[in-house]
């Protein structure tokens, strides 16, 4: 048995001098940003997928798309009604947006120009070309018609540069700020497009367990590269088991318990602190996150409502990163916000 052996929070002995809190907190945001961009690329093409595939007298549904960002007071003083052009535009190449694909791809590249020294080179390049694709890809009207190849190249990119930091980048204290950022963020999102489909997507009660119900479903499991995993592990799709699959699973790579775990184990090694204790504000938010994870039963989870506890976990996670800037990055403010 495990013992619990500090109670009391201690300063954390994260060493500045080692990386400077600028350079940390710009790889943390880096990977965050990049991780953004590829999951808004998923949720448009699944979506734009599911329409598709659904019978002609089901109408297209981009609200709940939009509110799967959080961000539908915006959207709707800026666009009003969630056309698939507005959205597509929204979430794709809005600049004045702060969180679309073309933004945080911008917010990326001037994070990772600032920290050249700090980066490997095939790092630029890839992401510079990623920032640039895209930046070529507002200028075709036929994007927002048809996504599907734009996103399958946001996609693609994205993990190419996961893929070069990997293989280019010692994997250090700034690896490990890239894979915190990375793993929290792919936890956020992967808890929202759940929480689309379980509160918002679904039209009628009448309609659980229909085949557009199943259709849904499998959108869900396809916006997170996770339908062939699924049925080779499940099977039969119903809501408990992809609940399960998505929210606990320990193996999967998107299901957020594996990016709370990958999340915990690079703060600890960022830290140098052993895993089952705190030393800072950061552990101890991310530690309580997950063991009230590691606790959870899928079909409690469902009795107790599936949004309360998505809506809890992503108040969770927001609280995690304040506590991850606070712990790291507030260490050198120069007078800015």
């Amino acid at each position: 048995m495990t013992t619990r052996t500090n109670r009391t929070l201690v300063p954390h002995t994260f060493d500045t001098s080692r990386m400077l809190s600028r350079v940390a907190s710009s790889i943390y945001w880096i990977s965050r940003y990049v991780e953004r961009a590829e999951n808004l690329a998923r949720f448009i093409d699944v979506t734009f997928g599911f329409i598709l595939d659904s019978p002609q007298n089901v109408r297209e549904q981009w609200q709940p798309l939009i509110s799967a960002t959080a961000d539908d007071e915006i959207f709707a003083e800026r666009y009003g009604s969630a056309s698939r052009e507005n959205a597509i535009h929204f979430l794709a190449f809005d600049p004045q947006y702060p969180n679309s694909i073309l933004s945080c791809l911008s917010i990326a590249r001037e994070n990772a120009r600032s920290i050249r020294e700090a980066i490997s080179t095939e790092m630029w390049e890839q992401l510079n070309n990623f920032y640039h694709n895209v930046v070529a890809a507002t200028r075709h009207p036929d994007v927002l018609d048809s996504p599907q190849d734009f996103c399958q190249e946001v996609r693609s990119a994205s993990q190419q540069f996961k893929g070069v930091t990997d293989a280019t980048m010692s994997h250090g204290e700034g690896w490990h700020f890239a894979r915190l950022g990375r793993m929290l963020e792919r936890a956020d999102k992967t808890s929202r497009i759940l929480d689309v489909k379980y509160y918002m997507l679904l039209p009628t009660v009448g309609e659980v367990g229909t085949p557009t119900d199943d259709l849904q479903w499998s959108a869900v499991l396809r916006s997170v590269s996770g339908f062939e995993m699924f049925r080779k592990r499940h099977g039969i799709i119903t809501p408990q088991k992809i609940v399960g699959f998505l929210v606990l699973d320990r193996l999967f790579p998107r299901a957020i318990m594996h990016c709370i775990d990958s999340a915990n184990q690079s703060l600890h090694a960022i830290v140098g602190s052993p895993e089952d204790t705190f030393w800072n504000p950061a552990e101890k938010e991310l530690g309580q996150l997950r063991s009230s994870l590691a606790y959870s039963d899928t079909n409690e989870i469902l009795r107790h409502g599936l949004h309360e506890f998505l809506d809890s976990l992503q108040t969770q996670i927001n609280q995690v990163g304040a506590a991850v800037f606070q712990t790291f990055f507030a260490v050198e403010t120069d007078g800015r916000s």
